[in-house]
């Protein structure tokens, strides 16, 4: 008897006992699977052409619909598809030698499988097959995302933009098992899931992790990561509307789903409460023997409480998923406390490509800048403001806008190379010399109070690494309107008097100019969300009791 025949008989066999775990150990497709499979393949490619094949495949495993025995299952028309579709896989499939062809045939093989999961009576068995198909889907998948120069030949210079990735065809595929996990009716949202419902945020982890590892590694312009991450949107808001709480679900798969759907907060926009509070979820259900992902978690949960005005401690910074996180995170939180554009500036370059690849630059990047122009208004007040001397005094607390300018200029031409003046040249006039002076030993330059251009030309700065935009001049309107911004925001406090040149602070007398003006960061977002009528601990996907 051929190995053909003995195969779709054992299949046959599997079908009739409705014995899922059979089927899932019996349906291989891994490269490293048993030699008796690459017999198999061997058996097919010499002796079965397409109609051969379909004509051994529907007498062994004929329609029987209607005439089942109580207890017993039969064949279907979308199993029996999927199983023509199995065994051209192995005939047609080689990984040693076409892995975008063999990533082809998969692809078919599973999306036919997800057709025939969703049999109401009899799809179930199908459940662990699959999972086992999804998976080496996406393992491929994730191969062949990282080998671009493979994948070259199916791209056209004409159709970038509309055309879907490996990855996305993938991910929209596995899609499909996932929707029809979602609505298997078999258990209601509140109780255990049972049936297909069992394996819904596997799916969903599967279909997450393929749309970020794509987004990673490509450089797509705004339209085209709209439309990327228009999958995932639609899986957190189908979760939302469908799925039993997460909390009954399995350590690991709650875990890696609140990782990829606070990575998804984070890149969307300012949802950073939201991907903080689901990044911190994951990494307290992590157990700190999986040091590797703690320290994936702790990379996105660290950067959006930066973002947020809450610095990482020291003691976290010592753990060990933490030792390689440190050297990146530590130097930026150092630059914001000081208003150090230079330093933070410097730092960002330094770890430009970990940075990018985590998909952290941009963010960090931009998203900073206030905080950093609010230190730098701190900075400044601290060095030039002068307390009354009478304790009865009713004048306000104020800073001077021109002082700030100053500083600004000063940061601006540090950053375009400029140089401390040589000792013996007279200083400009108007310029407050305690300022420079304070603002020059800031960076350890104690030589001179002012700066003169660098020999040959100032450095050309990108749009970002200047204070405004490149190398453009920062004049008093800039200061003004990065005042006012930060007013706006609640990241100070008090109201800028133009006629005066001057930011006036706003209750000094009850908690002290520094305290009134410069409140705590995370204290003033906190306040902000309820004024915008936005819950951070509502995450849209997030189904809890």
């Amino acid at each position: 008897m051929s190995l053909v025949i003995q195969f779709l008989s054992q299949i046959r066999n599997f079908i009739r006992k409705q014995d899922g775990d059979s089927l899932q150990s019996w349906l291989q497709v891994g490269p490293n699977s048993p030699r008796q499979y690459h017999e198999l393949r061997a058996e097919l490619r010499n002796q079965y052409r397409q109609s051969g094949l379909d004509n051994i495949i529907q007498k062994c495993l004929p329609d029987d619909e209607g005439d089942e025995v109580e207890g017993e299952a039969v064949p279907w028309p979308s199993l029996v598809t999927f199983i023509k579709e199995y065994f051209t896989f192995w005939r047609d499939a080689d990984y040693d030698v076409d892995l975008v062809r063999t990533h082809q045939l998969l692809s078919t093989l599973v999306s036919s499988c997800a057709t025939a999961l969703t049999h109401p009576a009899y799809g179930a068995m199908l459940l662990k097959t699959s999972m086992s198909l999804s998976d080496v889907l996406a393992r491929l998948t994730m191969t062949l995302n990282r080998r671009p120069e493979l994948t070259r030949q199916l791209r056209t210079s004409n159709d970038d933009e509309s055309r879907k990735s490996i990855a996305e065809s993938s991910a929209e595929i596995i899609q499909k098992i996932f929707t029809a996990c979602l609505n298997d009716r078999s258990s209601d949202r509140s109780s255990p899931p049972k049936g297909k419902r069992v394996a819904i945020y596997i799916f969903a982890n599967l279909v997450l992790k393929l749309l970020f590892a794509y987004l990673r590694t490509h450089f797509l312009t705004c339209a085209v990561q709209c439309r990327r991450i228009h999958l995932a949107k639609m899986i957190f808001f189908n979760l939302g509307a469908n799925s039993p709480p997460l909390s009954l679900y399995p350590a690991a798969q709650r875990v890696t789903f609140l990782y990829y759907l606070g990575r998804f907060s984070f890149s969307s926009g300012n949802h950073y409460l939201r991907a903080a509070n689901c990044l911190e979820a994951a990494y307290l259900q992590t157990p700190p023997r999986f040091t590797s992902h703690r320290t994936n978690i702790l990379t996105y949960l660290i950067a959006a409480n930066i973002l947020l005005g809450r610095f990482p401690s020291a003691n976290l910074l010592q753990r060990p998923e933490s030792r390689t996180l440190a050297p990146i995170f530590f130097p930026v939180c150092a630059a914001l406390r000081s208003g150090d554009f230079i330093r933070f500036q410097a730092h960002l370059a330094e770890h430009e490509d970990w940075l990018l690849e985590k998909g952290l630059l941009v963010p960090l990047t931009h998203k900073l800048r206030p905080l950093l122009w609010r230190s730098l208004a701190r900075k400044t007040f601290l060095l030039t403001y002068v307390p009354p001397t009478d304790a009865a005094s009713r004048k306000a607390a104020t800073l001077d806008v021109a002082d700030l300018h100053t500083a600004a200029v000063y940061v601006q031409r540090r950053l375009e190379g400029w140089v401390p003046r040589p000792a013996g040249h007279a200083h400009q006039p108007n310029v407050n010399l305690l300022l420079m002076k304070a603002l020059a030993n800031n960076i350890q330059e104690t030589r001179g109070t002012s700066l003169v251009p660098p020999p040959g030309k100032p450095n050309r700065l990108r749009p970002n690494e200047g204070l405004v935009w490149g190398n453009a001049e920062v004049t008093l309107d800039h200061v003004e309107l990065q005042l006012a911004t930060l007013v706006e925001e609640g990241l100070m406090h008090g109201f800028i008097a133009h006629g005066q040149g001057r930011f006036a602070i706003i209750g000094a007398k009850a908690k002290g100019p520094v305290a009134a003006g410069w409140p705590s960061v995370w204290q003033s977002i906190q306040e902000r969300r309820y004024e915008e009528d936005y819950n951070p601990d509502d995450v849209p996907g997030w189904v809890r009791v």
